[in-house]
């Protein structure tokens, strides 16, 4: 028995490395994720509920619970329509490039290495800004609970970064000398996580005697932010879409993982699952329990959510455990986006899409890592980290710029497979994990949503606006559009490599066969020779 399945761990590793070699790769890094890791790994990334309450601001601000609560439910139906979209081309093209890499793959051929470049950068953009801003929410709740358990200190802009800093350093300290524990954190931090959920909302439920009202929570409008009515609303969309984000995590995992054309997409949709229900039920319960919304939006922690707890509970030593329970999630989170981020630089460089992409491209022998990826990863998050130097809205810049960049990366893959369908050069999903007819319609709807949401996260948040509250998301999107343009005509056009397209068609549909049928996994050999007949 113990045979049995040892063999078939070994066939499907070979069967995955085949996949990847028809990519135009080698297998470097260590397969070392099965499906329950990865799923633990996803959701606390994703960890829907986490994130909502590190930016109830943006929400409370804007809208308030109504707005919170509505704009959640459709946020995570659109994202349903992305989610099963993005699994799709995952389990046909599991490779950790993840949604540069599918532009590559499924663009028409005249345009596919031009798009996939600039949805690289995209895609570095969002991911890098998000760790960015999953370190500024670690930084806040910390510091939260120090003003909130010491109440003559006094909270400062740069108290905030340094933190941060420190967050981002600690990351990548677990990422250098443990990356042989991320399966294992990761399946304990998937218990850790549903625990910390159900401990915080039954607490604050059963300590809370002032609950509001089912009007107030469902009904009531709440506004900050010197704009009108549907303005505001759609400003509040932000905090819902930051809450429901990063899901493609197991895609740029899928080198690492055991069976990845099979388990990253299921690890992809129920990430999402887990996170629409957690994340409704956190935010019901946090606005029934929410205490005075001005007193609450300009609490002294910074932290909404801490107010929430302390309104609730009573109890400053309460309010400090709830709140740590949140906090180790938030930093491994930071652990884990931190691990994401520098396999898809890993990625991006492999495909010489970076400057000096021979040194991030290297992997690390003995731990089989890549630590220059690592490093870089850490540095530019702590150059994020500074933004909050200059200005009182850097916290929301940062958020936006880490939406709009992952959105605009999911949004690529949907675009290109709407677009070769109109010219003749659609591709059949081969993968294991298929959507059949419904594949076009998901990513109609996904696609419309992604570009929506993109644009409303470039709008200012406060009125009147000047220099100092500016959103200047749309400035840092529009420089990234510009540098890589740039790039790409300088240097890029003629060094960007991407996946091996032709090839990886070929091996694709013979593997897509294979399940279909149920028979053997093919050699490496007899997959190649197939390959050559096609493409002599």
């Amino acid at each position: 028995m113990s045979s049995d399945k040892e063999t078939k761990v070994f066939d499907d590793e070979v069967r995955e490395d085949t996949v990847l070699e028809r990519l135009g790769y080698q297998q470097e890094l260590k397969r070392s994720f099965g499906l329950f890791g990865m799923i633990g790994f996803a959701f606390s990334i994703v960890t829907s509920w986490t994130a909502l309450g590190g930016v109830l601001i943006v929400g409370v601000e804007s809208g308030g619970p109504p707005v919170m609560i509505w704009s959640w439910l459709g946020i995570c139906i659109f994202t349903l329509a992305v989610a099963y979209s993005m699994a799709e081309i995952c389990s046909a093209y599991p490779v950790a490039g993840g949604q540069y890499s599918w532009v590559a793959v499924l663009a028409p051929p005249r345009i596919a290495r031009g798009l996939s470049y600039v949805t690289g950068w995209f895609l570095l953009t969002g991911i890098l800004a998000m760790g960015a801003t999953n370190n500024f929410i670690g930084a806040n709740f910390i510091l939260g609970m120090a003003n909130l358990s010491f109440p003559d200190y006094t909270i400062e802009r740069w108290h905030t970064a340094v933190m941060a800093y420190a967050i981002a350093l600690l990351a990548t300290a677990a990422n250098m000398f443990g990356p042989h524990l991320l399966d294992r954190m990761s399946r304990g931090m998937i218990i850790w996580n549903i625990a910390a959920f159900f401990i915080v909302i039954i607490t604050i439920l059963a300590t809370n005697k002032n609950k509001q009202s089912a009007s107030f929570v469902f009904h009531d409008f709440q506004n900050f932010t010197g704009f009108g009515t549907g303005y505001t609303a759609i400003l509040g969309l932000l905090q819902s879409a930051f809450g429901m984000c990063c899901y493609d995590a197991p895609a740029h995992m899928t080198e690492e993982m055991r069976n990845a054309s099979r388990e990253a997409p299921k690890a992809i949709v129920l990430a999402v699952y887990i996170g629409a229900v957690t994340g409704f039920l956190f935010l019901v319960s946090v606005c029934f329990c929410i205490g005075d919304i001005d007193a609450t939006a300009g609490s002294s922690t910074g932290v909404p959510l801490i107010q929430i707890f302390y309104d609730s509970t009573g109890s400053v030593a309460g309010t400090c455990v709830l709140a740590s329970l949140i906090t180790v999630i938030v930093l491994m989170c930071s652990a884990f986006l931190l691990a994401e981020c520098s396999r898809c630089i890993f990625a991006f460089a492999r495909d010489r899409g970076l400057p000096f992409s021979r040194v991030f491209a290297k992997v690390e022998k003995k731990r089989q890592i890549p630590l220059y990826a690592i490093l870089l990863t850490c540095v530019v998050q702590m150059a994020l980290n500074s933004i909050y130097f200059g200005t009182v809205t850097g916290f929301n810049t940062v958020i936006s710029i880490a939406t709009a960049g992952f959105y605009l990366s999911y949004a690529m893959p949907l675009f290109v497979r709407i677009l070769a369908r109109f010219s003749g050069h659609a591709k059949v999903m081969t993968g294991p994990y298929t959507l059949g007819r419904y594949g076009i319609v998901l990513n109609v709807v996904g696609f419309v949503f992604l570009l929506f949401t993109s644009i409303t996260f470039s709008f200012p948040t406060v009125n009147p606006v000047d220099q100092e509250n500016m959103n200047y998301t749309s400035a840092a999107i529009g420089i990234i559009t510009l540098i890589s343009i740039v790039t790409w005509l300088t240097t890029g056009k003629k060094h960007f490599t991407g996946p091996d397209t032709g090839i990886a068609n070929v091996n694709l549909e013979i593997m897509g066969q294979e399940n279909d049928r149920g028979g053997a996994i093919e050699s490496n050999e007899a997959l190649a020779e197939k390959a050559a007949d096609a493409y002599p």
